[in-house]
């Protein structure tokens, strides 16, 4: 009996240090079943597994978001524009964002061609323009023609007050087969202003010699600089429009004309409005012995809101040479089936109703104004408000 109260008092200070390793003790005394072990083992390998993995991502991720400006320079549309392609190139989106390769001084501009040689007839669809140069902002517009053409071309709507112009406008010009080779393809972006010479912002030339148009192509192509505007032959005609809804009046006021041939003897100019294939013509008087004349004579037509769908303005120069026989020297066509400035004038006219809007225009070939009264459709314009 004495000796068997020595362990119990021995055993208190073993039980003290003992503490930590009671859990363990637990562990090894209670009978856990094997399986439980194996599943113990999986999770705590499933769990390091899901560790890793989630280390690799994040420095995968971070290396290839550090990695990307670089490959966009290796792969942009800058450097494919000038090689050759056999299928459509459709711009990255992400190009989309000014692009640091290239010539950044003049801009860029996203052009798509498309040859018919059923129609003979080269397709220039013009997409966008973007980091246009100007001070401070600009109201941009682009002039589109062919070398072969030389009195075709086609004028874009202008764009109010943006270095970046979305034009997503299309154009169409005779070229044969024979002429491409030596054909070029010529598109300027200007700065449009109502009463003084319009303002260039940069220049495209693109002999289509150098592009194989079996396929349609799209693709960036960089800005120049502004070369030498050709002289206007037919010369400029600035007028006002002047709606009013409420009564139906359409005033126009003929007011100058510059640029015109110094040898013509006289000019005068011829105002004619169509409407339902019944023609309304006007002229003004007769000036003589100047390129410059000076007019400031208005004529009131009766178009009521819902006929102005159907309208087409005609204002043509007529002048006599020395022969004395009075021809065309050049004609501006307004209303919905014009295109680029007229069509801009006529839009500008109905969104400001009641007041006159004056603007100079550039005349254009009488035999290109009478094909386009034939060929384009009529537009859809908003009503002004009565």
């Amino acid at each position: 009996m004495g000796h068997g109260s020595i362990p119990l008092s021995t055993s208190a200070p073993v039980d003290a240090t003992a503490g930590p390793s009671l859990i363990p003790d637990l562990i090894t005394r209670i009978p856990w079943p094997r399986w439980t072990l194996f599943i113990a083992i999986l999770a705590a390998g499933v769990l390091v597994v899901s560790c890793l993995l989630c280390v690799i991502c994040c420095c995968c991720y971070r290396h290839r978001h550090r990695k990307q400006p670089k490959d966009k320079e290796a792969v942009g549309l800058g450097s494919a524009r000038n090689s050759t392609t056999t299928h459509l190139v459709q711009p990255d989106v992400d190009c989309l964002e000014p692009c640091s390769g290239g010539d950044p001084r003049w801009g860029r501009l996203l052009l798509s061609l498309e040859y018919d040689f059923g129609s003979q007839e080269i397709r220039v669809g013009l997409r966008q323009a973007e980091n246009l140069k100007a001070e401070g902002t600009a109201d941009p517009y682009a002039c589109v023609s062919v070398s072969t053409q030389a009195r075709r071309r086609h004028e874009t709507k202008v764009h109010r007050g943006t270095l970046c112009p979305m034009f997503e406008e299309t154009c169409c010009f005779l070229v044969p087969p024979a002429e491409l080779p030596k054909a070029t393809l010529k598109v300027q972006l200007r700065d449009f202003k109502r009463f003084s010479e319009h303002e260039p912002l940069g220049e495209l030339q693109l002999p289509l010699g150098t592009v194989d148009l079996q396929h349609v192509l799209e693709s960036w192509y960089q800005l120049g600089p502004p070369g030498t505007t050709e002289p206007e032959q037919m010369g400029e005609l600035c007028f006002s429009l002047h709606y009013v809804p409420s009564s139906g009046r359409l005033t126009v006021v003929v007011l100058e004309a510059r640029g015109l041939n110094p040898g013509l003897a006289e000019a005068y100019v011829k105002v004619q409005l169509m409407l339902n294939q019944r023609k309304w013509k006007s002229k003004t008087s007769s000036k003589k012995g100047t390129n410059t004349p000076y007019f400031n004579e208005a004529f009131v037509f009766l178009v009521p809101v819902s006929q102005l769908q159907s309208v087409d303005l005609v204002l043509a120069v007529w002048a006599r040479g020395l022969q004395l026989r009075a021809e065309p020297v050049g004609k501006v066509f307004l209303g919905p089936r014009a295109s680029g400035q007229p069509l801009q004038h006529w839009a500008d006219m109905l969104a400001h109703a009641r007041r006159p809007i004056a603007q100079w225009h550039h005349l254009q070939s009488p035999r290109e104004v009478n094909r386009a009264l034939d060929l384009q459709p009529r537009l859809p314009l908003l009503r002004p408000r009565s």
